[in-house]
């Protein structure tokens, strides 16, 4: 899935699970190719710092992509049904997805989304509308505060499913 260069140069890493630690076999990873599903990418080992997600495809050069810095590890989406639950307070407004949201807003009463309850499925959420900004990986389970899933607020643009599918 990695190589240590741009344009797919240098030595690789075939990724078909997660891999907490790509340190120990590249030193650098700058693009990535995948051949079939998802992945989310992270800029430090064990899953940790900025998130970018990849499905099947091309990826030459990470950083025109948006990704800052080499990739340290990966985490496999398996494939599943989706649902999701958003609340914008802990007792508060709840709405239930199933599909992709291009603006969340439009669908909570609050500017902010505080917890979620991911049922089944992975989904990325974005911290801007239309899939932009800063994306981070939901795993089924329980999302009592927005730091839980990695941000610095509970501003959420953007919700689409992790899937090879769009």
């Amino acid at each position: 899935m990695g190589k240590t260069g741009i344009n797919f140069q240098g030595r690789s890493v075939e990724c078909s699970c997660n891999r907490p630690d790509l340190q120990s076999q590249l030193s650098r990873c700058n693009s990535v190719r995948v051949e079939s599903g998802c992945f989310m990418l992270y800029e430090r080992p064990n899953f940790q710092g900025q998130q970018f997600f990849v499905k099947r495809g091309n990826y030459p050069d990470m950083q025109s992509e948006g990704f800052s810095t080499s990739i340290k590890s990966c985490r496999m989406i398996p494939p599943v049904t989706l649902q999701l639950n958003l609340y914008d307070h802990p007792l508060g407004n709840m709405v239930e997805l199933t599909e992709d949201s291009p603006q969340i807003m439009d669908q909570l009463c609050s500017p902010e989304m505080l917890s979620c309850s991911v049922l089944e499925g992975h989904w990325i959420l974005y911290e801007l509308p239309n899939y932009r900004g800063r994306q981070y990986l939901l795993r089924p389970g329980e999302y009592k505060r927005f730091s839980e899933w990695g941000a610095m607020s509970g501003r959420v643009g953007s919700l689409r499913r992790a899937t090879d599918l769009y």
